[in-house]
Formats: C-alpha cells, sequence, structure tokens
C-alpha cells in the first residue's frame, strides 16, 4: 500500500506537501471521478470486507469502486497519511420510501480539520447526492456545488444534510415517471453526530447491507460514478447520464435501457470496470433516487 499508486488510480498530480482546503478538493474531486460508487461484488458472489489492505486492493490494483465504508475508508487513509487532521463519522440514511432516516448507522463519512475549521468529506454516497467539494461543518449555510445546493443543519448536537436540486429535463418521457427519478425539488439525505467512530463500528452492517433482504444493497445492482459535468449511473439494466445545468437551472437525464449482453461491455467503458465474475443485474423497485 502505497500513496503514490493510489494517485496513479486516480490520477491526481498535484501538490502533496500542502495541507489545505485547495488540495484537499483537489485530491477528493479526483477521486470521485475515478472510483465508482458501486456494490457490484454483492452481485457477482464476492464478499465485501473492510479490512484496508483488501479495499486498497480492490479500489487500487483491480481497479474497482465501493460503498461508502470503502471508499470513505481509503480516503481517510490517504488524508491522514498526508498529514491532514482526519477522523471518521457514522450517519444514518434518509429513506424518502418511508419518509424517515434509517435506524441503523450505516453510512461511514470523513471530518477533516484544517486551520480549526472542520469540513465533511464523502466520497462514498454516488449518483446526484454525491459532494464535489468538502463541505464547512457550519449549520443553516447555502453550499452551492456543480451538483446543487447542499446545506448542513444543526438541532441538539445532530446534524442533517439535505440537498436542493435544479429541474430536470428527461428526453426519453419513457421514463419521466422511473421510480429512479427523485420528484421533490429538496432531499433529506443523511444525519449524523460528531461522535468520533471507527471501522469496526461498521462490521455488522457491512454483513446486513450485503445479506439481508430488506438492504437495498441486495435489491439494486448499482455502480455510478462523477464526471466532469454531471455523473452516470448503471442501475440493473438501466443506464443513466446527467449532465448538470445544461441548461439555466436545469439538468439533463438521460435513460438507456441494456440487454444483458451490454451490461459487460457498458461497465468496461463507462466506468472503467472489469469484473473478475458474472454480474447478475437485479434493480427491485423501491428507495434508491437520482
Amino acid at each position: 500500500m502505497n500513496l503514490e499508486e493510489y494517485f496513479a488510480r486516480t490520477c491526481y498530480k498535484g501538490s502533496l506537501e500542502k495541507q489545505d482546503l485547495e488540495t484537499l478538493t483537489d485530491i477528493f474531486q479526483h477521486h470521485i471521478r475515478a472510483v465508482p460508487f458501486e456494490n457490484l461484488s454483492i452481485h457477482c458472489g464476492e464478499k465485501i470486507t473492510l479490512e484496508l489492505e483488501q479495499v486498497y486492493n480492490k479500489i487500487v490494483r483491480r481497479k474497482r469502486g465501493g460503498w461508502c465504508m470503502e471508499n470513505n475508508q481509503l480516503l481517510g487513509w490517504v488524508l491522514k497519511r498526508l498529514g491532514y487532521d482526519t477522523s471518521f463519522l457514522g450517519a444514518y440514511v434518509f429513506n424518502p420510501h418511508q419518509n424517515a432516516y434509517a435506524t441503523i448507522m450505516t453510512h461511514l463519512l470523513v471530518k477533516v480539520v484544517i486551520d480549526g475549521k472542520a469540513y465533511i468529506v464523502d466520497g462514498g454516497f454516488g449518483v446526484s447526492y454525491q459532494m464535489w467539494q468538502p463541505m464547512e461543518l457550519v449549520s443553516g449555510k447555502d453550499q452551492p456545488q456543480a451538483p446543487g445546493i447542499f446545506r448542513f443543519t444543526e438541532k441538539n448536537a445532530i446534524w442533517y444534510l439535505e440537498k436542493v436540486r435544479r429541474k430536470q429535463h428527461i428526453p426519453n418521457q419513457n421514463f419521466s415517471n422511473s421510480d429512479l427519478l427523485e420528484k421533490k425539488e429538496c432531499r433529506k439525505v443523511y444525519m449524523f453526530s460528531l461522535e468520533p467512530r471507527t471501522v469496526e463500528d461498521f462490521h455488522f452492517q457491512c454483513t446486513y447491507l450485503q445479506t439481508s433482504p430488506d438492504s437495498l444493497f441486495t435489491k439494486k445492482s448499482i455502480c455510478t460514478l462523477q464526471t466532469t459535468n454531471g455523473f452516470r449511473a448503471l442501475i440493473g439494466w438501466t443506464l443513466t447520464e446527467t449532465t448538470y445545468n445544461y441548461k439555466e437551472n436545469m439538468d439533463l437525464v438521460e435513460f438507456i435501457t441494456l440487454e444483458d449482453e451490454e451490461v459487460e461491455k457498458t461497465l468496461k467503458e463507462k466506468f472503467n470496470i472489469t469484473l473478475d465474475r458474472k454480474l447478475v443485474p437485479i434493480n427491485v423497485k423501491g428507495f434508491y433516487t437520482i
């Protein structure tokens, strides 16, 4: 495990000496544009583990992606090695289908402190809720980014993240009522406290999320990757490509339904992923919106 190999994976060629916000943002953006948010292992008969060396081998050497517990653990390791003041936090993801936050802490975040200011760095959420810049941990402040307007609010030591999106233009009207489309303009994302966590706090969740029939991740095969102007996502057989702000206050969302034989080729061409085992795509209707 070494930093040079990781940065070759993300194509980052900037400074490794500065521990400032600009450098952090640059490293972060290279990560989210190179490393997909994906759960394909579950649907290939592979087990997801949280051992750092195995996460490193999967993402860096095998050029795969991962979910939050993999992506953010690796990102946290990189930042700590570079000298950043980092710690892990745990979040409860909002389920729009149930209109409630999860009762299990399933989302791992990275907190970074620079010159006395705290920032949240989250490289493991995917689709349109993936932040593109570290977010300052301050309550009630709109923080506009390319994906939309993100905002933290704090109440009784609990922090809440929400996002306001633009209008959406869907050229293929067959998908205008897709359950993958987020209908609300303002969407709750997750809530968390500032209690420091360790990777060990997520071992139960890691097993639960890849085995429980109630888990989103057993119901949907997901692979998403941020681009320079939006993101792409393959959910089951449905490929979406989103372009942010292609017109004033309007995102372009394009849908294509793939045939079985097109899935493997699309993963290679659109996400730079080659799987060792056969993927069995799945997309059971339920909460997961783009």
